[in-house]
């Protein structure tokens, strides 16, 4: 399987480095193209790609495409690659162009899958979502999900879905940072050591998304397995509570999501 990237800014820097440390895609198996040489010399320094001359160079050369420029350029990509296509797969993760959009800018019948990381592929733990049209068979699904599973966590998603997967997926990340961050400075206020109390708090919320995933249980029974009558987590959680925590959750969510709607 050859692997293309047109564009090779932080997200397809991060795929690359994700599937190839996992041994999804060999290195000599992917083929990358820049506008700006810098990006693409900077990936040769530390991985043995094959950097192209050219958009065509890198849809001629691979079976799978990541196009993987700014949503503002990609009309004049595709423009370039439309006589190349041909029945390679296309991969889009530009923010907020539909396969429809995508389709409409094509003279030829492509296959289309649209994918959306999040910024998390840069340590391997992305959650990505994928939806794709009616040319896609099976075996590129399970492609796709292959590549993917190589920067983190993946699952199919009806488009419908993607603004709002857009802000728990995209935004989630900044509001985890937060929690942590504001975690860490509660410490910092009781005395303990700023770079102490980050570690504690990343790696507390880190165990917890895990046992999320890996448990059966409910949020809230492993809250209520944490809470002793009478102790300290319940005097904190109802503390959240009161403060209005799960409310200013979903109005970040709900704002986020309007401002989406705007763009």
């Amino acid at each position: 399987m050859k692997v293309g990237f047109i564009g090779c800014g932080n997200m397809a820097t991060a795929i690359i480095n994700g599937i190839t440390a996992n041994n999804v895609v060999n290195e000599n198996d992917i083929n990358a193209y820049d506008i700006f040489d810098g990006a693409t010399g900077k990936l040769k320094e530390n991985i043995n790609i094959n950097i192209c001359q050219s958009e065509k160079d890198v849809v001629k050369s691979s079976d799978i495409i990541f196009l993987a420029v700014k949503p503002n350029v990609q009309v004049s990509v595709l423009n370039k690659i439309d006589g190349e296509i041909k029945d390679k797969l296309i991969i889009s993760i530009a923010a907020g162009k539909t396969i429809e959009f995508i389709e409409s800018n094509l003279k030829c019948k492509a296959k289309i899958v649209r994918v959306m990381p999040n910024i998390n592929a840069k340590v391997g733990e992305a959650i990505s979502a994928y939806c794709f049209n009616d040319l896609v068979n099976d075996e590129d699904k399970k492609n796709v999900e292959k590549l993917l599973n190589g920067i983190g966590k993946v699952l199919c998603l009806d488009e419908n879905y993607f603004p709002l997967f857009g802000v728990i997926g995209g935004c989630g990340p900044a509001f985890a940072y937060m929690f942590i961050d504001a975690m860490a400075r509660a410490g910092v206020k009781n005395g303990m050591k700023k770079s102490d109390a980050l570690k504690i708090s990343a790696q507390t919320v880190l165990g917890s998304a895990k046992m999320i995933l890996e448990s059966d249980e409910h949020p809230w029974q492993l809250i209520d397995n944490v809470c002793s009558p009478g102790g300290t987590t319940i005097e904190g959680v109802t503390s959240l509570q009161s403060d209005g925590f799960e409310a200013a959750v979903h109005n970040a969510v709900d704002k986020a999501l309007d401002k989406d709607k705007k763009l």
